[in-house]
């Protein structure tokens, strides 16, 4: 029963995970692909990059709203985003 109680508390945060975790996928690597298709290194170290500061997020234990804020300045600003929450987040 202690797994059933567990897993419910985790659940929001497991489908903003996936939400945003998607989003980077489909979005943020078209700038760092080659004309063939493929990721470049560029492309690799910022999905890497973003995937990372994406996970930090979310174990914080902040509201909602400053994970969601976070979250887009991360999102909008590819390696600036990332950057910025690293640098000025105050992540514990």
């Amino acid at each position: 029963m202690r797994f059933l109680t567990s897993l419910s508390n985790r659940i929001p945060s497991l489908a903003l995970l996936l939400s945003l975790f998607t989003s980077v996928l489909l979005t943020a690597c078209g700038s760092g692909r080659r004309d063939d298709g493929t990721l470049s290194i560029v492309g690799i170290v910022y999905l890497l990059f973003a995937v990372f500061a994406f996970l930090s997020l979310i174990k914080q234990d902040w509201s909602i709203g400053k994970k969601i804020i976070w979250g887009l300045i991360i999102w909008f600003f590819p390696f600036g985003g990332s950057i910025i929450y690293f640098l000025f987040s105050g992540r514990k």
